[in-house]
């Protein structure tokens, strides 16, 4: 069963709510035949995302940077996984109050180094997430999972 991958770091409720949205989509009754698996970043190994088909990753911007656990989370799986995952789809969102620009940067420069392919525009939120965010949220993660969906 294809599998999909939801990454993140959640260490607020602005990040919770959004996660919970991600989730939601991805795992709506109408998607069918995709394994949908949920691992916080500092948990995340270089299995689970070998034996993932797609990547969601979700992190706040801290300091201008993602979070500490997304970027352990690279570390530790970049080279185990570089060859083996080149072409895979994948799907950011991201939350910060301030200056997202430098973690959006540099997701961007790590998944390109992995070979990943941007599956859906990333969802990027500032200060409280609202009505429509939560749903942009909920798209995202349909889309990465309706992706995957056998034929």
């Amino acid at each position: 069963m294809p599998t999909l991958l939801i990454v993140h770091h959640t260490p607020s409720p602005h990040l919770q709510a959004m996660f919970e949205a991600v989730v939601s989509g991805a795992t709506d009754p109408e998607i069918t035949g995709v394994d949908v698996v949920r691992r916080p970043a500092l948990s995340a190994t270089a299995s689970d995302v070998l034996a993932a088909d797609s990547y969601l990753l979700g992190t706040p911007a801290n300091l201008g940077y993602m979070s500490g656990a997304l970027k352990h989370f690279f570390d530790t799986v970049y080279y185990p996984c570089l060859d083996a995952t080149r072409n895979r789809p994948f799907g950011l969102y991201l939350h910060g109050n301030q200056g997202i620009e430098g973690a959006h940067r540099a997701i961007e420069s790590v998944t390109k180094g992995l070979g990943w392919e941007q599956a859906a525009q990333p969802v990027v939120v500032m200060g409280e997430p609202d009505k429509d965010d939560l749903a942009a949220c909920w798209e995202l993660g349909a889309t990465l999972a309706a992706g995957l969906m056998p034929e």
